[in-house]
């Protein structure tokens, strides 16, 4: 009987009762006050681990304001992208083998070591004594350790709730759980905002009581209850898993970059390398899993359907997501904001509080729908919430980029519920339908494919919006500075430089045009009344209008491509308590294969 309950996955892991965590046998036993300890302490530490995925991303020009260091010079792109991109692509490449890790060693004890790592990082970044380049490498550093912490948390948050609450409460979990971690990005972007416009420290010292409240709160409060899996490390497939992704994901970042004479480096011997090594690697990886006795990650989960559909789905959605975050912040921070009599200094933070709606509607549909989903299973809320998100796109798309606030708001807000909707039910079936002995690895593959698509996001959608701008910006750009009597030859010059410093410069919410034009000199040649609409508010937003709209049109219509996708592969989940039912079946039988 205690076999039986453990393969239906709907038993309190029979056996935990000798499970040698701190609170002795006594103690191994899941409770209805442990399993709420568990959920409210996993919810901050991914709530942690997310938002300060997300921080840095509209404070950043107050933060290289901060370290003396102009993130446009080319020379600097580099760590412009790192900071960006670091904590991501460090979380996406660990997760996997720290879920793993979980299921050899213990859930709760790589949690725990987790979340002080999270906390040292955090106590280190305030106090960067160094500026220039050696202040972005120290910021780079300590956060790539912050992100070691984080990957952690992520990775054995969803298999410590898994064991914690029983079958027909893990959606509820799930969505607290999720709903929290995905909100926490669009928290990040609200927080960097309001910090960095107080002072650029204060967006990494506000994880400091966190980190260090959590990892105390957690070492004394949580308690090993799952099954552990005693196995020897794979170390080849963690090393051709880690080294791969990193090529892969560190080839796609360099992608956007311009190279010799295009707009993007796609073509790149450097770039190619690393793409092409990384899947050879990735490759390399999936036969050695196939063939180890004890493998990092069983790629014989992917038999299960809810996992692989819900995986699949999770991937496709975080680039959906990412993509969204990046152009709306675009958006708002160089066109419309500053059309509406935001300085530029001022945008990170309104761009922020514009966007509450999207975590307005994160924040309320998620938790209802994990609830609704315990009930009447994942199908109905994961593929409506995507279609739902894809509408939103659409309806994006229909509106004129000096837009009216409420239709905006409307729409971002329907986004926001429609991803809160898919999140929760979707992490609930996946979970729900592996083997208990594999929580931490699946929970870990889970947040791998979520981190990865958040970085795939921005090589596929900045790239194609740098298509679309390099159609019509050179031409507009052109026109546009010799209309205000900038020398033709420089004008030409000026608009045949690659988009994507006209793309960062509006991420960022620097005036590009006086960027631009300084190094020439020609500013003091001409009359006041043309450098003051050149290097004002309103010029370089209104020149860019037409253009990114072209390319957000771009965007926008892959990204609802990309959504529809989602939707048709939760539509494989069950809606029903006979197709739960059968989930749990197929997760017993690959127990059993597992353990024959």
């Amino acid at each position: 009987m205690a076999s039986t309950e453990r393969e239906q996955g709907i038993g309190a892991a029979a056996g935990a009762a000798a499970a040698p965590g701190r609170g002795g046998a006594g103690r191994g036993l899941r409770g209805a006050h442990y399993k709420w300890v568990a959920l409210s302490n996993t919810t901050l530490g991914i709530l942690a681990a997310t938002t300060n995925a997300s921080i840095v991303i509209i404070s950043l020009p107050a933060i290289f304001r901060g370290i003396h260091l102009n993130p446009l010079t080319p020379g600097n792109i580099s760590y412009l992208l790192w900071m960006l991109m670091g904590y991501l692509v460090v979380s996406a490449v660990l997760v996997v083998t720290l879920g793993r890790l979980g299921d050899i060693y213990g859930r709760v004890r790589m949690y725990n070591v987790g979340f002080a790592l999270f906390a040292l990082g955090a106590l280190a970044l305030p106090f960067d004594p160094l500026t220039g380049p050696g202040g972005a490498l120290w910021l780079i550093g300590w956060r790539i350790l912050q992100a070691v912490g984080g990957a952690m948390l992520m990775a054995n948050s969803p298999a410590i709730l898994t064991d914690a609450f029983p079958y027909n409460q893990r959606g509820m979990a799930m969505g607290v759980n999720q709903i929290a971690g995905i909100s926490g990005q669009f928290i990040g972007l609200i927080l960097g905002g309001i910090l960095a416009a107080v002072d650029w420290r204060l967006v990494f010292l506000v994880s400091v009581p966190i980190g260090v409240g959590g990892a105390i709160w957690s070492y004394v409060s949580l308690r090993e209850v799952g099954a552990r899996t005693p196995a020897r490390i794979d170390w080849l497939g963690n090393l051709t898993f880690a080294v791969g992704l990193v090529g892969l994901l560190t080839g796609i970042t360099y992608g956007i970059q311009p190279y010799g004479g295009h707009t993007m480096g796609w073509t790149s011997p450097f770039v190619l390398t690393y793409l092409l090594g990384g899947v050879a690697l990735l490759a390399a990886f999936c036969l050695i899993e196939l063939r180890v006795a004890a493998p990092m990650f069983d790629l014989r989960l992917l038999r299960i359907r809810a996992f692989s559909t819900g995986v699949g789905a999770a991937l496709l959605a975080s680039i959906a997501r990412g993509g969204l975050q990046f152009m709306l912040i675009i958006w708002l921070q160089g066109i419309w904001l500053v059309l509406h009599g935001y300085s530029f200094i001022e945008t990170p933070l309104w761009s922020g509080i514009y966007l509450l709606p999207m975590t307005a509607g994160f924040l309320i549909a998620g938790p209802v729908s994990g609830w609704l989903s315990d009930r009447f299973g994942a199908r109905l809320f994961a593929s409506g919430g995507l279609l739902l998100s894809a509408a939103a796109f659409g309806g994006l798309l229909l509106i004129p980029v000096n837009f009216g606030y409420p239709l905006f708001a409307f729409l971002v807000f329907l986004s926001g519920a429609g991803m809160g909707l898919f999140s929760a039910p979707n992490a609930a079936a996946v979970m729900n339908s592996v083997p208990p002995r594999q929580r931490g690895a699946a929970s870990g593959m889970m947040a791998t494919f979520q981190n990865s698509g958040f970085v795939l996001s921005i090589g596929i959608f900045f790239s194609l919006m740098i298509a679309g701008l390099a159609a019509t910006l050179p031409v507009t750009l052109t026109s546009g500075l010799a209309g205000q009597g900038v020398p033709l030859a420089i004008a030409r010059a000026i608009g045949s430089l690659p988009p994507v410093g006209s793309l960062f410069a509006a991420f960022l919410g620097y005036n590009p045009v006086h960027t631009l034009l300084a190094p020439t000199g020609v500013l003091a040649h001409l009359p006041a009344g043309h450098v003051a609409v050149l290097t004002g508010r309103r010029f370089f937003p209104q020149l860019i209008s037409g253009p990114f709209h072209h390319g957000l049109a771009i965007v926008f219509g892959m990204a609802m491509g990309v959504l529809v996708a989602a939707a048709l592969l939760s539509l494989r989940h069950g809606g029903t308590e006979a197709v739960r039912q059968r989930e749990a079946a197929e997760a017993a039988r690959a127990e059993r294969a597992l353990q024959g």
